[in-house]
């Protein structure tokens, strides 16, 4: 094969007059660029018919012919007929190829049309209320499903997996007890020191006790136990249930005639319903402890004071207030974690955004059920 520097330049000769073009040289890669110049910057013929030779080439390749197709086209374009001699044998055969593959050239990109501000913030509030409308209608309906499920066992004690539910269990509660124990005692601790120092100003220190009593025992006990255990074990359950979807475990245990909610998430539920409201009474106990140390240290009132005061500050009706709300938000972390578990695709990006958004709605719907729960003891009285 020739080299490039013995290669002849392309060239286009052009007779206006008898309306023919005349292509010469060797039309292959190395020589493209001044080809497609050549193209171009070629002055088409005037009217009538065109008559375009290319018998004068001597080395053709498909650049060539792309380039040859190309300048056709644009003489079409221009309104003229054109016929191509000189292209036979092998060289035809190379066209049909060319204009073959001619459509697959990709088009170019489209510009993005604007859109009003105002109506692209409609546009995703609409998609995310249809979103939310749609996760609803999951939860209710693994909700269903979970207390058909509890009723059959009621009938059918073996159906209910017990190993399971105490394996589950464990974990969920007496796995959390230290960490559980600890943010509240620090909890009850600041909260006690933050009240101490405001009230010594009216030299009503001393209503620290009633302050940490009845804030930790109806609010903060059970709201922030149940923010702990959603962002521990809510998040394990939802990755737990996501990664057995990706090794397609779920779709296993449905073709051995098992049902998924019975295996899966029935144990999971019932052992954050029962280990809920244990871990609040922890909680609870573990501020009071800090709340008291605190007041002993800080504000020096000692511990028989602290317990008498608190003892006539509280009373067993607003313990069982925050501990009656443990179960609801238990029921809620599992159901939104067993939810977003099954909701999660065949990728690592898909397990780590579902773990993340049940996370952030389980911590959103305890805090709301909270604050419904808040008002309706204030309506009632108690």
């Amino acid at each position: 094969m020739a080299s490039t520097s013995a290669r002849i330049t392309p060239a286009l000769t052009i007779d206006r007059e008898r309306g023919q073009i005349a292509a010469s040289g060797d039309w292959v890669v190395a020589t493209a660029a001044v080809a497609e110049d050549l193209v171009a910057r070629a002055a088409l013929p005037g009217d009538g018919r065109v008559r375009l030779d290319v018998s004068g080439i001597g080395l053709l390749d498909t650049a060539g012919v792309w380039l040859i197709v190309k300048l056709r086209d644009a003489v079409t374009a221009a309104g003229h007929a054109i016929d191509v001699v000189g292209m036979d044998g092998h060289r035809a055969v190379l066209l049909k190829q060319v204009e073959s593959h001619e459509d697959d050239v990709l088009p170019e990109p489209v510009k993005p049309v604007k859109v009003n501000p105002v109506i692209a913030f409609l546009d995703r509030l609409g998609r995310h209320a249809c979103d939310q409308a749609h996760d609803s209608r999951w939860v209710l309906s693994l909700l269903g499903a979970a207390v058909a499920t509890i009723g059959l066992g009621l009938v059918q004690p073996r159906r209910l997996r017990i190993t399971a539910t105490l394996s589950n269990f464990e974990r969920v509660c007496i796995g959390a007890v230290p960490i559980i124990a600890l943010m509240s005692f620090l909890i009850g601790a600041i909260i006690a020191q933050q009240g101490a120092f405001y009230l010594r100003q009216f030299g009503a220190q001393l209503f620290v006790v009633d302050l940490v009593g009845v804030l930790a025992l109806r609010e903060l006990g059970v709201l922030l136990t149940a923010i702990m255990v959603a962002g521990r074990s809510g998040s394990a359950f939802t990755a737990e249930i996501g990664s057995m979807r990706m090794r397609e475990e779920v779709d296993a245990i449905q073709v051995m005639g098992l049902n998924p909610v019975e295996v899966l998430v029935i144990p999971r539920l019932l052992a954050l319903i029962v280990a809920l409201p244990i871990l609040t009474f922890i909680a609870n106990l573990a501020a009071l402890a800090g709340a008291g140390v605190v007041s002993w240290l800080y504000i020096g009132i000692s511990m028989s004071t602290f317990l008498d005061r608190l003892n006539s500050a509280v009373d067993v009706q607003t313990l069982m207030i925050g501990i009656s709300k443990a179960p609801f938000m238990a029921l809620i972390v599992g159901l939104v974690s067993c939810v977003e578990g099954m909701k999660v695709k065949g990728s690592a990006e898909s397990l780590g955004r579902q773990t993340t958004v049940s996370v952030v709605r389980s911590i959103f719907l305890v805090i709301v059920v909270d604050g419904i729960f808040a008002m309706f003891f204030a309506t009632v009285g108690i």
